[in-house]
């Protein structure tokens, strides 16, 4: 690479391009056999997953937000329930309980990690409670950025309030929490194949990882069409929600690479780390919960983040803000929030966050630049 070279924000060529011969061939399998909807690779990934992450029950679908979406059928989430779920993220997570006539109540991030306050989530089930229009009934706690959330103290929250506790783990597969890994900290995990995710395939796939053998067969159910028996005996209302053949073919040719490239992405955070201390905010660590680093995020004046952005494009490096507005003040979500200042720690990070090259494919030389262009853009 020359030095004027651009860098990739995710370099998903350089990733095919170490595992093409893999790939290739898994690919070119599932065109020999044609068993396109739940071949035999379907299966095989989610014993696979099941392996890696040790959740006894692994079921596949076609995306993160059906995922979500799987979940919540799956414990009656309907009208008139309130469900929990974090601002400063993506749509989905606010999407799913819209699409099952609930209502997401929005909650406050912690300033440090990004994930939800769980101070602000006491208050927000209080308020709810109080106003008596809605009947609490679940907390969608995210793992942004990769970091796995304080899943004990969610759990916490949500027995002592008697609600359902899903983790959004879009973002964070690959992480843990001690010795358990993302996938086995809560009663149901969904997450996201995404292609730009830490394990991502080459279109939209997800999963979701739970150990009750009940609901996992009922998610089985309600991702083909709420099939019973038989697939004309239709057992409750489902969707069309499998993943394709070829995307777990992909999915299992790259796993077996997925630990390496997360110790990559440990050390391209590491060096980051070192050569940004003390000139931006960088990511907040916690004490026994490792980053999936989906994204390295620092936190950067707001009146300069344009400015320091649009120097580092002209240094060849792209940078991404994730995320401009927090959901309450986005136009579809506007009316369920409570408009400006209602969430002060997410409306302030959405104006200081921003996101720099994360992949394991990042040389030393490109580390070296991107920092580089960093100090030279704040200075």
């Amino acid at each position: 690479m020359t030095a004027d070279a651009p860098i990739q924000f995710v370099d998903l060529k350089a990733q095919y391009a170490a595992y093409k011969p893999e790939i290739d061939t898994a690919i070119q399998t599932v065109m020999d056999h044609a068993r396109f909807i739940m071949g035999p690779e379907v299966a095989q990934l989610e014993t696979a997953l099941s392996e890696f992450c040790g959740a006894k029950h692994v079921i596949s679908c076609s995306s993160g937000t059906d995922a979500l979406l799987m979940i919540m059928m799956a414990d009656g989430i309907g009208p008139g329930d309130a469900i929990f779920v974090p601002s400063f993220t993506f749509t989905a997570t606010a999407e799913v309980p819209l699409l099952l006539r609930a209502t997401p109540v929005f909650v406050d991030a912690d300033p440090d990690d990004f994930n939800m306050d769980v101070e602000d989530l006491e208050r927000r089930i209080a308020e709810v409670k109080a106003e008596g229009k809605l009947t609490p009934k679940g907390i969608l706690s995210l793992d942004l950025f990769g970091l796995p959330a304080d899943h004990e103290k969610m759990q916490a929250v949500a027995d002592a309030h008697g609600l359902h506790l899903w983790t959004d783990a879009a973002q964070s597969f690959g992480g843990s929490c001690g010795s358990k890994k993302v996938g086995t900290m809560g009663r149901m995990t969904a997450t996201s194949f995404f292609p730009a995710k830490p394990l991502g395939c080459a279109g939209d796939g997800g999963a979701v990882f739970t150990d009750d053998g009940d609901l996992a067969d009922v998610m089985r159910s309600i991702r083909a069409h709420g099939k019973g028996g038989s697939k004309y005996d239709i057992a409750r209302v489902g969707l069309n929600a499998r993943i394709d053949t070829l995307q777990a073919a992909i999915l299992l040719a790259k796993l077996p690479h997925f630990q390496a490239e997360l110790e990559r992405r440990e050390a391209v955070a590491n060096a980051y780390d070192a050569a940004l201390e003390g000139v931006v905010k960088t990511p907040t660590r916690r004490q026994g919960r490792s980053s999936a680093w989906a994204q390295y995020t620092i936190q950067v004046d707001p009146a300069r983040r344009d400015e320091i952005a649009a120097k580092m494009k002209e240094a060849g490096i792209p940078t991404a803000v994730y995320y401009p507005l927090p959901m309450h003040l986005q136009t579809a979500y506007r009316p369920l929030g409570g408009g400006e200042g209602s969430l002060p720690v997410c409306e302030a990070l959405s104006g200081k966050v921003l996101s720099l090259p994360m992949h394991p494919f990042l040389t030393e030389g490109e580390i070296d630049r991107i920092t580089t262009a960093v100090r030279k853009a704040v200075a």
